[in-house]
């Protein structure tokens, strides 16, 4: 769609969050929000480039009469050049899935009881970022380890209200490896260790993006169990579910009653094929949507955390920052900012050599 196309679209959305009967529909109401929000910026830099462009023309008409005009109207093509690129990068295609909230996995590696540890450090990490920026945060499930870590843990993030840019916009980057170098609690030599946790962020999946047949789930129930392997009720009220096309298994045991559980593993497991679906997809693509930033391997190593030297580095991009105590305080923001400049150039670079084979640049709706 083109920037004309979006402001009609913007229009039309307004009109329709201004009829009451809409807002009947919770989640039409929250979806057109997300849309109109996303929509707001693109809209605001498009309407004041055309008020620049009106202001341009008539200055440089009476540049002829008044040399102030001819000021004006060099001050104005300075301007005109500044929103020119920032309407160029809004419309630049963007993931479908940015205006989504996220579901993120954490998972103790290699390392036992340390892994374990770093695990939970990461959550403290995301759930302090989370804080930071205004998003609700909700453990669906957990497994702690013995010395207050987490073997796994699943979390939900969402953002408050219309927020221009969603979680999955930020946190998409997240997937992989994560690296830690430290002294373990549990070393008496003071020697460094190294130890892994691995990373899954999914967006979010909604019930109109995912549709579940019943028959295709297997459900089981079991009794809850703490660290150390201990009781942590006396019902089955713990579930796991199979998705048996696809084998994929989710188990959820933090809430106490059976149903709760259920529910929360049925988000999950919506969130799991909707990834799934959208990797089978990026797999036939083409070969430079590969190479951007968001498509990097779950596989590999994305960041390595180095206590000793208080520093923290992303290895796609190269970056690099002395301030991981800050950082691990939840200041991850000049961390993911890296990493939406770089999938930003990529964009750009693709979009330009779109526009250099005669197809145009198109905005994803």
């Amino acid at each position: 769609m083109n920037l004309d196309d979006l402001i009609s679209e913007y229009a039309d959305i307004e009109g329709r969050l201004a009829d009451p009967s809409v807002h009947a529909d919770q989640a039409l109401a929250r979806r057109l929000g997300k849309r109109y929000a996303e929509l707001r910026p693109i809209v605001e830099a498009g309407r004041e480039l055309a008020a620049v462009d009106d202001d341009l023309a008539a200055a440089r008409e009476l540049a002829g009469e008044d040399e102030a005009f001819a000021a004006e109207a060099t001050e104005l093509e300075k301007r005109r050049e500044e929103l020119a690129e920032r309407v160029r990068r809004l419309l630049v295609p963007r993931d479908p899935n940015d205006s989504k909230d996220v579901i993120l996995e954490i998972k103790a590696g290699e390392g036992g009881e340390e892994s374990a540890l770093f695990a939970g450090d990461l959550l403290r990490m995301y759930l302090r970022y989370a804080e930071r920026v205004g998003w609700k945060t909700e453990i669906l499930d957990s497994h702690p380890s013995d010395l207050g870590g987490y073997k796994d843990v699943t979390v939900a993030v969402k953002s408050r209200g219309m927020a221009e840019e969603g979680v999955w916009t930020r946190l998409k980057y997240e997937g992989g490896v994560h690296r830690v170098q430290r002294v373990p609690v549990t070393e008496s030599q003071g020697r460094i260790h190294t130890s892994a946790a691995g990373v899954l962020v999914t967006p979010e999946a909604e019930e109109v993006d995912v549709q579940i047949d019943p028959n295709d789930l297997r459900i089981d129930v079991y009794r809850s169990s703490g660290p150390g392997g201990q009781s942590v009720n006396t019902t089955d009220s713990a579930v796991r579910i199979t998705h048996v096309p696809t084998g994929v298994v989710v188990s959820c045991q933090n809430e106490k009653s059976q149903l709760q559980n259920k529910e929360q593993a049925l988000r999950i497991l919506r969130s799991r094929l909707l990834a799934m679906a959208q990797e089978e997809a990026d797999a036939a693509a083409a070969a430079e949507r590969k190479s951007q930033v968001r498509t990097v391997d779950r596989s590999e190593r994305v960041r390595t955390y180095n206590y000793p030297e208080n520093r923290i580095s992303d290895h796609r991009v190269g970056y690099k920052a002395y301030n991981l105590d800050q950082v691990l305080d939840g200041d991850l923001h000049n961390v993911t900012q890296a990493l939406v400049d770089a999938d930003m150039e990529a964009r750009l670079a693709a979009a330009q050599k779109s526009e250099g084979d005669g197809s145009g640049t198109r905005r994803s709706s």
